[in-house]
C-alpha cells in the first residue's frame, strides 16, 4: 500500500492539517471529527471553556467565537447611507465660514468670533445664519437617525456609541438654534458693542447665543471623544479609529486655546488670536464629521 498524506483535525480548530504517514482504512462516517461541545460552550471556543469558567479562569476564545467577541454580532446595514449622507452634507455646511476668504466681510479672521459673520448688522449675516441652520439641521437629523437605528438593532447598542450619537444630536440641535439667536453687533470689532455687552445692555439674544454655542461645542466634544473611543474599542469604523485620535487631540488643544482667549478678551486683555483658535476649533469639528460620515458609509454601521 502506497504512502500518502492524511488530514488531521485538532480540537477547537476547523482547519485540516496535513501530515505524512500511512493511510489506514477509515470507518464509515470518519474523517469529519469535531469536538463535542460541553454545556455552556460557544462554537469555536473548545470544550474547555465551561471548565475554565467553573474554575474561575478566563476562557481563551478561538475561531468564530473570538471574532464575535471582537466585533460583535453581524448587524444589517439598512439605513446607514442616509445617515452618512446627512453627516457629510452637515460637515460641508458647517465649514461654510471659509467663504470669508473670497467674500468681503470686513472682519479680521484672526481676531473676530466666527459668530460675528452672522451678526445682524453684517451685510452677509443672512447667508452665514442660513448655512449654520442647515448644518445644524443636517447633523441633528443624522444623529437622531443613528440613535433610532440603535434602538432597532439592540445588538449593536454599545455605551460609547450611544453617548457619541447623542452628542452629535445635541450638537446639531444647538447649532441650528444658534442661527436663530444671532449677535446684534460685533464685540471684538466695535468697542461700543463690547462695552454694552459687558454692561448687559445688549439684547437677550447675546446671552442665549452664548448658551447655545456652549451646548453646541459640548455636544461636539462629547461626540468626538465617545465615537472615537467606540471606533477603537469595538473595532468599528477603521478610518475613524486611525485618524480620530489625532483630530481629537487637535480639537482639545484648539478648545483650550479658544476658551483661554475668550477669558482674556472678557477681562479686557486683548483677543489673543481668538478668531484663529475658534476657526481651527470649528474646522476640526467639520473635518471629524466628514470622517465619521465616510466611516459610516464605508462600513455600513452606526
Amino acid at each position: 500500500m502506497g504512502e500518502s498524506g492524511t488530514a488531521e483535525w485538532t480540537q477547537g480548530d476547523d482547519t485540516p492539517r496535513r501530515r505524512e504517514g500511512r493511510q489506514h482504512p477509515q470507518a464509515p462516517g470518519a474523517g469529519t471529527w469535531r469536538p463535542t461541545p460541553t454545556p455552556g460552550s460557544a462554537p469555536g471556543a473548545g470544550p474547555g471553556r465551561a471548565a475554565a469558567r467553573a474554575a474561575g479562569r478566563p476562557a481563551v476564545l478561538h475561531g468564530p467565537a473570538r471574532v464575535l467577541h471582537r466585533i460583535g454580532p453581524v448587524v444589517s446595514s439598512k439605513g446607514t447611507r442616509p445617515i452618512a449622507g446627512l453627516l457629510a452634507l452637515g460637515a460641508f455646511a458647517y465649514a461654510a465660514w471659509v467663504l470669508e476668504v473670497v467674500l468681503s466681510t470686513g472682519l479680521n479672521p484672526i481676531e473676530t468670533y466666527v459668530s460675528e459673520l452672522a451678526a445682524q448688522d453684517q451685510p452677509l449675516g443672512g447667508l452665514f445664519r442660513a448655512t449654520d441652520f442647515t448644518a445644524g439641521l443636517l447633523a441633528f437629523a443624522g444623529g437622531l437617525l443613528a440613535l433610532v437605528r440603535l434602538t432597532t438593532y439592540p445588538e449593536a447598542r454599545r455605551p460609547w456609541a450611544t453617548v457619541g450619537w447623542a452628542g452629535v444630536t445635541l450638537f446639531g440641535a444647538a447649532t441650528a438654534a444658534d442661527a436663530w439667536l444671532p449677535l446684534s453687533c460685533k464685540p471684538t470689532v466695535d468697542p461700543v458693542c463690547a462695552a454694552r455687552e459687558t454692561a448687559g445692555l445688549v439684547p437677550a439674544t447675546h446671552q442665549a447665543h452664548a448658551v447655545s454655542s456652549t451646548l453646541a461645542m459640548c455636544g461636539a466634544l462629547v461626540a468626538v471623544v465617545a465615537l472615537t473611543v467606540a471606533a477603537r474599542r469595538y473595532g468599528w469604523w477603521a478610518p475613524l479609529a486611525r485618524t480620530g485620535p489625532l483630530l481629537l487631540a487637535a480639537e482639545l488643544a484648539a478648545t483650550v486655546w479658544t476658551l483661554g482667549a475668550i477669558a482674556l478678551f472678557t477681562a479686557g486683555r486683548g483677543t489673543w488670536a481668538l478668531g484663529a483658535g475658534q476657526r481651527l476649533q470649528v474646522l476640526l469639528v467639520a473635518l471629524w464629521l466628514g470622517l465619521l460620515a465616510y466611516s459610516v458609509h464605508r462600513e455600513r454601521r452606526t
